[in-house]
């Protein structure tokens, strides 16, 4: 596979654009909110935690999904071990990542344990803190899910714009999601695109928009029956 990391540009001082999608990174008003409101809250997270807990998400970027998912992990006093795969085609290099995730100092501990151990390369899994486990896969997830092994508990959809990344939303690519998924499963996504949700729905979820972050007046979530 061709050797590809991404490309961005900063907005604001603080705040990643990816040049290639020209689509920022996370929430110009508060990316940590959001990711807790869309990712953890539309997932029934923390309160599904437990030993073995398998969290799987469409598009790392800088990492700031897994920090606040450790984050509340360690809060949650969660027994056990839990893993985090992430599907990523361009992964950010540590210099990139780092500044980026300098916007969220109350997560200092968090990102220095997952900066120490990021290499940005699907070399293995490797255990981040506290029994949490970080396997990404790098490359196109239209190539590299169907050939996944793993079985998902709650997937984190967390692609660029649909308008912008259309591919990683895809009606097949939502069929994979959805037969990586454990039985009562979840997924969600700040998107509430209708192609998108018509998707989740062909696949077998059951799909339901919700209220989204800041801004957006919807999102979306998905459960396996």
């Amino acid at each position: 596979m061709q050797d590809q990391q991404a490309h961005l540009s900063w907005r604001d001082g603080d705040v990643p654009v990816s040049d290639r999608f020209d689509d920022p990174y996370f929430s110009l008003e508060n990316g940590l909110a959001e990711t807790r409101h869309v990712f953890l809250t539309g997932n029934g997270l923390p309160d599904r935690f437990r030993n073995g807990f398998h969290v799987a998400e469409l598009g790392f970027g800088t990492g700031l999904n897994f920090l606040a998912t450790l984050r509340a992990w360690r809060e949650a006093g969660a027994p056990g071990a839990m893993t985090f795969t992430s599907f990523e085609a361009f992964p950010m290099a540590a210099p990139d990542m780092a500044r980026a995730l300098a916007a969220f100092p109350e997560l200092g501990d968090e990102a220095a344990a997952l900066l120490a151990a990021w290499n940005g390369t699907a070399a293995g899994p490797v255990t981040v803190a506290d029994g949490v486990t970080l396997a990404l896969v790098r490359g196109d997830a239209r190539d590299t899910l169907p050939v996944w092994e793993g079985q998902a508990d709650a997937w984190f959809l967390d692609g660029f714009s649909p308008a912008k990344n259309p591919e990683l939303w895809g009606e097949a690519l939502m069929a994979q999601v959805f037969a990586l998924t454990a039985p009562g499963g979840t997924a969600a996504t700040y998107t509430a695109a209708g192609f998108v949700r018509r998707g989740l729905a062909s696949a077998g979820f059951a799909v339901t928009r919700v209220p989204g972050y800041g801004r957006k007046r919807h999102m979306t979530r998905a459960e396996r029956p």
